[in-house]
């Protein structure tokens, strides 16, 4: 059998890891635009129902990005939050979480993509805030020393993704590209030093502690809780892991005096409201559970870049910041100008 076989006859069979060949093979004919009709939409809907073996996972997201414009270096002391969608529907608790963190000390680069669950992905939200993506390292790195933010575009995710997902098509990619949302958080190659994962699918847990305890240019935290949230939540009693350390915390609701509610309080608004609520959240006008929630979030992003030591302290920053309506001065300065017209009116 040839080599560009590989991966999907090891895939179907789950009996091997894929080796490195194969998948630069596959790559290579992604490339090239040489896959037959269906083997775009079988890669994408194996990965998506049933991951490989880490192993194999490893191999395939390094070769992924064998062909991808890299960053010089990652820029210090800065923290990417990305989650892996699926669960119950929030707000886009991540954005919002990003915004605060950058007005306490973290340096943020923020990577994101547009709604495959959710009704509004961090993509969508960006754009209807009027906030600009960055379109290449150079403009990410001069953006986030000016603002202690930057929200990349989707130059720093492999053009073999965007192949992948065009030969997919006439099929909705939405009904077959899980894989693009979960493992979006190890798909974009990003120029940090720190990464923030929140995890919904418990299943999807024990190959991505691997993949945090081998990556090398970053360090990787991963959280998850009961509520299927895949981000930190004020009412429920949450797990981080370090993949640096290889160890476990529990961040307890009582331990930090956290609001309590339900995912209710999460929920996102709807249809135009969507925009005037997360500018509402930012200023800290909302349910109690999402400012907190949001809060500890933007302080676990501060201590895994190092702008913060500990949770309560940068627990208590965020608090303070979003009753100044600090992350909201700060959206208005990176909006581009004609939103920035328009924040009087939202």
């Amino acid at each position: 059998m040839s080599a560009d076989r590989d991966v999907l006859v090891a895939l179907v069979n789950r009996e091997q890891a894929i080796p490195a060949t194969a998948w630069r093979s596959f790559w290579a004919r992604v490339r090239g635009r040489e896959l037959r009709a269906g083997e775009a939409a079988a890669l994408v809907a194996s990965l998506s129902t049933c991951p490989p073996d880490a192993g194999s996972l490893r191999t395939m997201l390094a070769t992924l990005g064998e062909h991808h414009e890299r960053p010089s270096e990652p820029l210090p002391g800065t923290v990417n939050i990305v989650g892996t969608g699926g669960g119950p529907r929030t707000f886009n608790l991540s954005t919002a979480a990003a915004f605060v963190a950058a007005t306490i000390g973290a340096r943020v680069v923020k990577s994101g993509s547009r709604a495959y669950t959710s009704s509004c992905g961090s993509i969508d939200l960006l754009e209807a805030l009027g906030v600009p993506l960055t379109s290449s390292y150079a403009e990410t790195e001069a953006v986030v020393r000016r603002h202690g933010i930057a929200c990349a575009g989707s130059f720093v995710y492999p053009r073999e993704l965007r192949l992948l997902a065009r030969s997919v098509l006439p099929l909705d990619i939405r009904l077959l590209g899980r894989f693009f949302n979960a493992f979006g958080p190890w798909l974009a190659v990003m120029p940090v030093t720190a990464q923030v994962t929140g995890v919904s699918d418990p299943a999807l847990l024990a190959p991505f502690r691997q993949l945090a305890r081998d990556a090398s240019d970053r360090r990787v935290t991963l959280c998850w809780n009961g509520t299927g949230v895949d981000e930190l939540v004020s009412f429920e009693e949450n797990v981080v892991y370090d993949g640096a350390e290889d160890r476990e915390i529990h961040v307890a609701p009582d331990a930090f005096g956290l609001a309590a509610g339900t995912i209710e309080d999460l929920r996102p608004a709807a249809g135009d409201a969507v925009v005037s609520h997360f500018l509402d959240l930012l200023c800290g006008r909302g349910a109690a559970a999402a400012i907190d929630s949001i809060a500890l979030n933007a302080a676990e992003l501060a201590v895994a870049c190092g702008a913060a030591t500990d949770f309560a302290s940068a627990l208590a920053a965020a608090r303070d910041s979003m009753h100044r309506e600090r992350p909201r001065q700060l959206l208005e300065r990176i909006r581009t100008p004609e939103r920035r017209s328009q924040m009087v009116t939202q």
